[in-house]
C-alpha cells in the first residue's frame, strides 16, 4: 500500500499522472463530501432545536422559468446566514452559473443577468459545492420555496448525481400562524405589508436579505405567540387540520 501511494506521488510530481485520473480523484472527493453532508443532515434534530438557537440560511434563485424538467435553469443564487431572528448581513452567499445558451430577453429585463456575465462565471457543479459548503447541514428558508426545491433537486442531480436532502422550510410555515387571515402571497406584498425593503428587487442576493428580514420578523412573533421550536409550530398546524 505504502508502495503504491509512494508510485503515485512521483507520477502525479513528474507530470505522468494523465488529466482522467486526476478528475476521477476530484470526482470521489466531491461525492464523498456529498454523502458525508447528507449523513449529518439526517443525524440532524431541527426541530427540536429552541427558535433562538435555530441557524438557517435564507435562499433564492433566479431562474429562465418556472419548469427545470423542461429546460429551465438556475441563472444565479443568492443566501444569507441567520441566527434566530439575527440576520447575519456579513455572512452572505453569491453567484451567477455558467450558460452558453444566453439568457431569455424578458429574464434579463427581469432580473439584469446578461449573456456574458453568464459566460464568465463558474459552472453549476463548482456553485452547488461552494454552496453546500456554505450552508453546511443549516436549514434552508425560502419564499415560496417549491420553485426553489424543485430546481435544486434537479440541479444536483444533473450536476453532482446526488440527490437533494436539505430540509427546506417556506416562509409561510410562520406566516399561517401569525399572520392567518392575511391572503398575501407574494414577496413584494410581504415586504410592503412589514415595511421591509427590497433595494433590488429579482436579484437572488437582495431578495434572500428581504426574505430573511421577513423570516425574523415572523420568529419575534411566534416566539411571543409562546411557540418554542419547529416542533411546535408543525403540532400547531397539525391541530388546524
Amino acid at each position: 500500500m505504502v508502495m503504491n501511494e509512494m508510485m503515485q506521488f512521483i507520477k502525479q510530481m513528474s507530470g505522468r499522472l494523465n488529466a482522467n485520473d486526476i478528475a476521477n480523484q476530484t470526482d470521489a472527493k466531491k461525492i464523498a463530501y456529498m454523502r458525508n453532508l447528507q449523513r449529518e443532515l439526517k443525524q440532524k434534530d431541527v426541530l427540536s432545536i429552541p427558535f433562538d438557537e435555530l441557524s438557517v440560511v435564507v435562499f433564492d434563485i433566479e431562474t429562465t422559468g418556472f419548469y427545470p424538467y423542461n429546460g429551465d435553469r438556475i441563472l444565479s443564487i443568492g443566501a444569507v446566514k441567520m441566527k434566530g431572528d439575527q440576520v447575519l448581513e456579513d455572512d452572505l452567499f453569491y453567484s451567477t452559473i455558467y450558460s452558453a445558451k444566453g439568457v431569455p430577453e424578458n429574464i434579463e429585463e427581469l432580473t439584469g443577468i446578461t449573456a456574458s456575465e453568464l459566460l464568465q462565471a463558474a459552472p453549476l457543479p463548482e456553485v452547488l459545492r461552494e454552496f453546500f459548503q456554505f450552508v453546511q447541514t443549516d436549514t434552508l428558508v425560502a419564499h415560496h420555496s417549491a420553485h426553489e426545491k424543485q430546481f435544486m433537486k434537479h440541479a444536483n442531480w444533473i450536476a453532482l448525481k446526488s440527490s437533494f436532502e436539505h430540509r427546506i422550510i417556506d416562509t409561510s410555515f410562520l406566516t399561517k400562524i401569525t399572520e392567518p387571515e392575511l391572503a398575501m402571497v407574494s414577496l413584494d406584498d410581504f415586504c410592503s405589508y412589514y415595511q421591509i425593503e427590497i433595494k433590488r428587487r429579482h436579484h437572488a442576493l437582495y431578495d434572500a436579505m428581504a426574505t430573511a428580514r421577513l423570516w425574523s420578523e415572523n420568529i419575534k412573533k411566534v416566539k411571543a405567540m409562546g411557540f418554542e421550536n419547529m416542533k411546535d409550530i408543525y403540532t400547531h398546524l397539525a391541530s388546524q387540520g
